[in-house]
């Protein structure tokens, strides 16, 4: 498209509008101007959706598709116009992007602030939990907290954008203790962006040999430590050095996935203590710089005995932390380890920058209220689930079994919740016949997790209402016992816990 000058359009401008631009103040008209610009641009992108059928049926054909990148429109990436190409996702090398820099320094400090806030008090250890979901949709700003919380910035080559390196800020610019971090990273991040694991541990063990008092380097306090811990076996200055800066961790190469909420469904836990064992075993596996899936369990519980507050963030409410087992799975699995291992009661806090000029930090719980409020206990939210019917009632069921497992691994769910969704789901009669008559197995799923949450003591349910949902619980039974044929599978409600201990009494585990 040939392009317009700024001249030509205040013309064009003026006689749409009939009035003319050339005496009015020119900041108006440069913001008219910028608009218009915009506009042009966009418009031959937002028309060019519509090949998207024709690209389907040319990518069935076997056809050649014009490439494009990936990312999420909410957050301003127009170059994801038109859509239905063939995308890509990133370019790992340059992540974090500068724009993603400025929102994860603002991140951070809140993180930071509001931690500080509340309890009088710098944390010493972050565990942070950092997604490729991240990565691709928000150009890093994860990746960006967690090197502004460590006290070091990218070094971005001026002509490519590619990150060269990181550098440490100086204490006097930063204003606050450099702050330790313990990074969990899901298996798909691990594959696509080893080069951002090898920069967080890079930025660790730069801001671990910095020559600065521990009162203000919380990294190097914590590596001092563990090398006079280390000092005590055979293994070299180098060895010791290594094993003690490890930071980055995940699951062991072709697996994918947390284990903590595979023990929370199976309900194969008695404490806490279980379920941060399960997640310590997916766990343990240290990445970084020259450093593949070293497994250091050790290592990993050393540090996670450091931690005083946990902490994942999303970019967008396209998906919430009820979408998915996985966010109680890492997140929650991460806090009970952590609390089970250090025996304190440690912070959970959520990162929301869906805008990011104003990025926002709330505390788990309310994130997960706000969360329970605009969606699940929603009216409309729940009408949208009944038109589906069968897999209406299964996804309403998923979504509550998630709600239990965030109480069981961080015990961040108010007894209001677990009591409104009883007698939202269970023990209103409307509510039940539809259940019944559409998916009664996930009726029986519901109020079987709500009789464990409350026998667990994960809910404190008011003993009238933990009566009424027995006796709901006893009617879907006789209905399973009278209604489904003995030959069909039906689940039981019989709730069989067997943890890690329990299978090496057994033999079936050795140590």
């Amino acid at each position: 498209m040939r392009e317009i000058s700024d001249k030509r359009i205040i013309e064009i401008a003026s006689d749409v509008l009939g009035i003319d631009l050339s005496t009015a103040p020119m900041s108006a008209v440069r913001k008219l101007i910028k608009s218009i610009r915009t506009a042009i641009y966009l418009i031959p992108r937002v028309e060019g959706i519509r090949r998207e059928i024709d690209n389907v049926l040319r990518g069935l054909n076997g056809e050649y598709i014009e490439p494009g990148p990936s990312g999420s429109i909410l957050r301003g990436k127009i170059d994801v116009l038109p859509t239905g190409r063939n995308f890509y996702a990133v370019d790992p090398m340059r992540i974090p992007t500068p724009a993603a820099w400025r929102v994860g320094v603002k991140l951070a400090n809140k993180l930071i602030e509001e931690y500080k806030n509340k309890y009088g008090k710098y944390p010493e250890t972050i565990g942070i939990v950092e997604w490729c979901i991240d990565t691709f949709r928000a150009d890093g700003e994860g990746v960006a907290q967690i090197l502004h919380i460590l006290g070091v910035k990218p070094v971005w080559d001026p002509e490519s954008g590619c990150i060269l390196d990181v550098e440490p800020i100086p204490l006097r610019e930063l204003g606050r203790p450099r702050i330790d971090v313990l990074v969990r990273v899901d298996g798909i991040f691990r594959d696509t962006t080893p080069n951002l694991m090898a920069l967080i541990d890079r930025a660790i063990r730069k801001v671990a040999s910095l020559n600065e008092s521990p009162k203000m380097n919380y990294v190097r306090k914590h590596v001092l430590e563990r090398l006079k811990q280390l000092k005590k076996t055979n293994i070299d200055k180098e060895e010791a050095f290594r094993l003690a800066t490890y930071r980055v961790f995940s699951e062991k190469p072709g697996a994918y996935g947390a284990g903590a909420n595979l023990a929370v469904y199976a309900s194969a836990w008695k404490s806490k203590k279980d379920i941060g064992e399960a997640w310590i075993d997916w766990a343990s596996y240290a990445y970084g710089e020259n450093t593949h899936a070293v497994h250091v369990p050790e290592e990993l519980k050393n540090i996670l005995k450091n931690v005083d507050l946990t902490y994942q963030k999303l970019e967008s409410d396209d998906f919430d932390i009820l979408d998915c087992c996985c966010f109680f799975g890492y997140h929650g699995g991460m806090h009970a380890a952590a609390e089970s291992l250090s025996n304190r009661k440690l912070a959970a806090y959520f990162g929301d920058t869906r805008d990011p000029d104003r990025p926002t930090i709330r505390t788990m719980d309310e994130e997960l209220e706000r969360v329970v409020i605009s969606r699940l206990l929603n009216p409309q939210w729940i009408e949208g689930k009944r038109r589906h019917g069968f897999k209406g009632a299964s996804e309403i069921s998923e979504r509550i079994g998630r709600v239990y497992g965030w109480a069981a691994t961080a015990g961040v769910v108010k007894d209001w919740i677990f009591d409104k969704i009883t007698e939202t789901f269970v023990l209103d009669e409307e509510m039940k016949k539809w259940f019944m008559d559409t998916n009664p197995w996930a009726l029986e799923e519901i109020a079987r997790r709500l009789i464990e949450a409350a026998e667990r003591k994960v809910w404190k349910a008011p003993e009238e209402l933990l009566e009424r949902l027995k006796e709901v619980y006893s009617e879907i039974e006789g209905f399973f016992e009278e209604e489904i044929s003995l030959e069909s599978e039906c689940q039981g409600g019989e709730i069989v816990i067997i943890t890690k201990d329990d299978l090496k009494k057994k033999g079936y585990i050795k140590e």
